[in-house]
């Protein structure tokens, strides 16, 4: 196991090492990591052959939650840092990797809840997927918005500020 973050705590139990195997992968025309302009893209994901019977009724749902490894963030870069600028722009405050939503995290899985546009057989089509070509999924699981969205969530206050522009109005 990678430990790139100080030494072994004698008070912080030997945990083991865990292993997931991809299910599927995302199929775009995205070839390259972007911050933005995810919205509109259409991809495909592609599970197993033998993963099929899995989705049945999925298709009843209007979203789904796509969980997924960034296979473009190399392994030598992921957990090297600790505190970061989010978008590495240093007009937002320096902040712990966990208090973000960036890929260096020492275990980079992803999530994002995206439109479920349609299944057909072990293909799912999406949009608004922010993972590039290849990218391998762990999981898919159905949007429940009494489970999954909260109305008093909240995000500090130049988080509001940076995302204004996705506000309609």
């Amino acid at each position: 196991m990678l430990r790139r973050f100080g030494h072994k705590d004698p008070e912080f139990p030997e945990l083991p090492d865990i292993t997931l195997s991809p299910i599927g992968y995302v199929k775009n025309r995205v070839k390259r990591p972007t911050p933005d302009g995810w919205a509109d893209v259409d991809s495909e994901v592609v599970l197993r052959p033998d993963l099929e019977p899995m989705l049945l009724n999925l298709g009843d749902y209007s979203h789904v939650i796509v969980i997924f490894w960034p296979h473009d963030v190399l392994e030598d870069m992921r957990g090297t840092k600790p505190q970061l600028h989010p978008r590495s722009d240093e007009q937002y405050p320096l902040m712990g990797v966990l208090a973000t939503r960036s890929q260096l995290r020492p275990n980079p899985i992803l999530v994002s809840v995206v439109p479920l546009l349609g299944v057909k057989d072990n293909v799912l089509r999406v949009r608004g997927l922010d993972a590039t070509d290849g990218t391998p999924v762990l999981d898919v699981k159905p949007y429940l918005p009494f489970a999954d969205a909260f109305a008093d969530a909240r995000v500090p206050e130049w988080v509001e500020k940076a995302q204004a522009w996705r506000k309609p109005g």
